[in-house]
């Protein structure tokens, strides 16, 4: 017990003998300016330095198509493209990313103008739900990208080889974005008829 007694003690320590400004309530919290070109337009935001990308996405500059499904970066359905990467936009900070070029779904095409992988997904009944949609395609169109610059995956057989769009790489390579619905073998066909293979 003499642990409990010890910690018992140090908590009735006041603030200021230990040299600790004492605080009145919560932390306030610490702002600063982040600059960000979203879909193409430039956006200036004045953040809590703990915002994520994804709050800042959906609750300040109101893109609500990326979504928090875990808010762990095990699901995916917060994917955005960064810079031409694909990120887990919940486990960033949005001030980390201060001049980045970031693409949301919103981006990527409209009703009238899709863009293919969202057409492709239409198209093979790749969606169901929607809830992990956005996320889905965003992964999708970059991961043509990185297949088409060469970047090997953990499947890739020969790393000396032009890189091939297959079932295996594109399977592997979406396994961070979970589909609650199942509609894995559409999103592949979907991704497959992109690449430019028939599906």
């Amino acid at each position: 017990m003499a642990g409990a007694t010890a910690c018992a003690a140090l908590a009735a320590v006041p603030a200021r003998a230990e040299g600790r400004p004492e605080t009145a309530g919560p932390e306030q919290p610490v702002l600063a300016k982040v600059s960000l070109t979203v879909n193409g337009q430039r956006r200036e935001l004045e953040l809590d330095t703990r915002t994520s990308l994804l709050d800042a996405a959906r609750e300040h500059l109101h893109l609500t198509g990326s979504k928090k499904g875990c808010d762990h970066g095990q699901c995916g359905a917060c994917t955005m493209i960064v810079d031409g990467r694909r990120i887990n936009s919940c486990l960033t900070l949005a001030v980390m990313h201060q001049g980045s070029e970031i693409t949301t779904i919103e981006g990527l095409g409209q009703p009238d103008a899709l863009h293919p992988m969202q057409a492709a997904f239409i198209k093979h009944d790749g969606y169901q739900c929607g809830y992990c949609t956005p996320g889905q395609i965003c992964s999708g169109v970059a991961v043509l990208a990185e297949i088409k610059a060469g970047i090997p995956s953990h499947v890739t057989v020969d790393l000396n080889a032009p890189m091939q769009v297959t079932d295996a790489e594109i399977r592997e390579r979406m396994s961070g974005n979970i589909c609650r619905c199942g509609a894995y073998s559409n999103i592949v066909e979907a991704m497959t008829e992109v690449a430019g293979r028939p599906a």
